[in-house]
């Protein structure tokens, strides 16, 4: 072995020393109390000559200088702390105090550390165990090299399993099967690479830490800050959509004097020994002085709520994060309970520019393109590096579509197996609609980009369990454009939309429906996007007189609905055929009803112009003018027509012609039922088959 000038291996050698010396004495005695020297099986063995040229050879002891008299050292006990000459303890002495360990304590690790120090202990407890196999020290020889008796019982509970040095999982204890004075004492690999000063994290622990730290700006940290630093702990911090509280809680950790160690719990459910791990952070957490930050809570709190107990019940700082309210179960000392706000909009568009970590165009508005999205700062920073990768790949220029696809990147998947996503692909001017509407479609697209700001700094909502969700009501017949104006907003805003399919929600069995129901908003909760209820009036009709029992679990229904749309943090539409048949208590929780009418002649006409497109080939007799006065159509139907206009046109490889369209129309009146009217298709009756 080396000698190093780290005053952590320094110390530790010299107190290697002194064990050395206790194996001199240990193996004199051995020699002088051997039955049977001349064993012809010795060769088996270590023979007294080899471990005597190993306690003798002077490349054995490279230890370093200066080190004490052996015969004082061994006389006393006491080592000088070579870290003080640096200004700070050595990690043993530190390790002492941080885990409670008494002198004997402090021994006895030593004994079963010094093996992975120099190799040459191996030989000598092979020795002294009567069994080279047996390489490691035993509880009854460990116990003999400190003078103790194997009967002391005060001695024989501090290797207990309640003690500081196996409940702190300094030292293991192996070959339990065999009686207690014989088995064997091993320090892990991960205490011995502190004590040298290696703190990489250990590898137990790969896979289930997070790297959550300080960020300025986010929260008031110095509150719970001062809690940690009188003691308090665990502590909860309760977050929303988009809250920042693993970094509040890290900038209180690090206010308070700690370190940040941060512990993933969707990780954790998923690893196949839970309690193992939480020992094995613990351990990190007190080795390195730091606390723990675990979140989320709701990925552990329902299925696995013994690893909240195992988390909430130890020495170190812990901080809790989470959206679920608090179990008073989970935790026998009651936790202190603290909300985490979200990131305000300016320190969010702080956020991602230092990530960005390149200059940003000035026509690039990030405040403006980010606020209609609900992110943490793990999430921002994710954001800002996956627009940096993507722009690398289109030319090396920011555009405003790479900071919107990189913020929808960062959307949970759990909300596709209950809901369809669509990618928007239309805008304002894609829709034709009267221009009231169009202003209420406006005005709604506000809300939703500025709710942070009006209900959050301005608190324009307090009270009631309110969110900050923005909800309204399209109503109109089918075709109006409902579903393509939310698309519109959605793309407006950056986010993705979602329809709820109705067959994945409704359950003839009760209680089902809001259970499903449930699972779509909790997922929502954990997405950016529009969540868009199509044929609304199905789930939120109105509450009538309780007749019998179908009634009154119906009537539960559409109360649980009324109160969980009341508390969504995120963009709901709901849309429907039939405005009168919802209840009138959603009519006041919506932040606007938009209402969709039949497009007049002028809008029609428009509409025909847009659906039948620039590329299609068209026949020199068409007379839209005609089709908009005459054929009175939503948008959905004339866009149905134009489809099938042309295929009908490319079956026979010409163009739409009039003949065409009006058997279109034809087919499209067949599938609604309607008459097909002299007084409507006028001199184009005659075409009709």
């Amino acid at each position: 072995m080396t000698t190093s000038g780290d005053p952590n291996l320094r110390h530790l050698l010299a107190r290697a020393v002194v064990v050395e010396q206790r194996i001199r004495r240990a193996v004199e005695a051995r020699r002088l109390t051997d039955p049977d020297p001349d064993d012809a099986f010795r060769g088996l063995y270590l023979t007294d000559e080899n471990v005597a040229r190993l306690l003798d050879a002077d490349e054995a002891r490279a230890y370093p200088s200066p080190v004490p008299d052996l015969d004082e050292v061994a006389g006393s006990g006491e080592v000088p702390d070579f870290g003080e000459e640096s200004g700070k303890r050595s990690g043993l002495t530190s390790l002492a105090e941080e885990f409670g360990l008494t002198p004997l304590d402090v021994e006895i690790l030593l004994i079963a550390l010094v093996p992975d120090l120099d190799d040459r202990f191996e030989a000598f407890y092979g020795y002294l165990n009567d069994d080279v196999t047996r390489r490691r020290p035993s509880i009854g020889l460990a116990l003999g090299l400190c003078g103790l008796s194997p009967a002391d019982q005060e001695a024989r509970g501090r290797l207990a399993a309640l003690a500081p040095l196996r409940e702190g999982r300094l030292l293991l204890v192996e070959d339990l099967d065999r009686p207690f004075l014989s088995r064997a004492l091993r320090v892990p690999d991960r205490v011995t690479a502190h004590l040298l000063g290696d703190d990489t994290p250990d590898p137990r622990l790969t896979g289930l830490l997070a790297p959550w730290h300080a960020v300025p700006g986010v929260g008031d940290p110095a509150p719970l800050a001062a809690a940690l630093a009188h003691g308090v702990s665990p502590a909860y911090l309760r977050e929303d959509q988009g809250g920042a509280g693993t970094a509040l809680a890290a900038s209180a950790l690090t206010l308070a004097g700690h370190r940040v160690l941060g512990l993933d719990l969707a990780r954790l459910a998923e690893d196949p020994a839970p309690a193992e791990a939480v020992r094995s952070l613990v351990r990190e957490a007190r080795l390195t002085g730091a606390g723990v930050v675990c979140a989320p809570l709701d990925a552990v709190c329902r299925e696995h709520p013994g690893i909240l107990r195992l988390l909430t019940d130890t020495p170190v700082p812990t901080i809790l994060v989470g959206r679920a309210p608090w179990d008073a179960s989970w935790s026998a000392a009651p936790p202190l309970l603290l909300h985490a706000p979200r990131v305000e909009p300016a320190t969010r568009a702080a956020l991602w520019t230092d990530a960005y970590a390149a200059p940003v165009p000035g026509t690039i508005d990030v405040d403006r393109l980010l606020s209609p999205f609900l992110l943490t700062p793990e999430q921002i920073t994710r954001a800002a590096r996956g627009a940096a990768r993507t722009t690398h790949l289109e030319g090396g220029v920011l555009t405003a579509d790479h900071v919107r696809q990189g913020a929808r990147a960062q959307n949970a998947a759990g909300l596709d197996r209950l809901a369809r996503r669509i990618e928007p692909s239309v805008t304002w001017d894609d829709l034709v609609l009267p221009p009231d509407t169009h202003a209420q479609l406006r005005e709604l697209t506000a809300r939703a980009r500025h709710r942070d700001r009006v209900l959050g700094e301005w608190g324009m909502r307090p009270g009631g369990g309110r969110g900050r969700g923005v909800s309204a009501l399209f109503a109109g017949d089918s075709g109006t454009g409902k579903t393509m104006s939310a698309e519109v907003m959605a793309a407006d805003l950056g986010l993705d939309l979602y329809t709820v399919d109705l067959a994945t929600v409704i359950d003839k069995y009760v209680g089902e429906t809001e259970k499903n129901l449930e699972r779509i908003f909790s997922e929502a909760a954990g997405v950016n996007g529009v969540l868009l209820f199509d044929e609304a009036d199905a789930i939120f009709g109105k509450r009538s007189d309780v007749k019998d029992a179908h009634d009154r679990y119906a009537n539960v229904e559409s109360a649980y609905l009324l109160q969980r749309m009341e508390s969504f943090d995120g963009l709901a539409i709901l849309a429907t055929n039939l405005r009168a048949n919802l209840d009138d208590a959603f009519t006041r929780r919506l932040d606007l009803v938009v209402d969709f009418p039949v497009p007049d002649p002028e809008q029609r006409l428009v509409l025909w112009e847009r659906c039948l497109g620039p590329v299609l080939p068209r026949g020199k007799d068409l007379d839209l003018a005609f089709c908009a006065e005459n054929f009175e159509l939503a948008g959905g139907n004339i866009r149905s027509i134009a489809v099938t206009a042309a295929y009908l046109a490319a079956d026979t490889d010409g163009p739409v012609t009039m003949p065409t369209l009006i058997h279109a129309v034809q087919r499209e009146y067949q599938k609604l039922g309607r008459l097909t009217l002299a007084s409507e298709f006028g001199p184009y009756l005659e075409l009709l088959t």
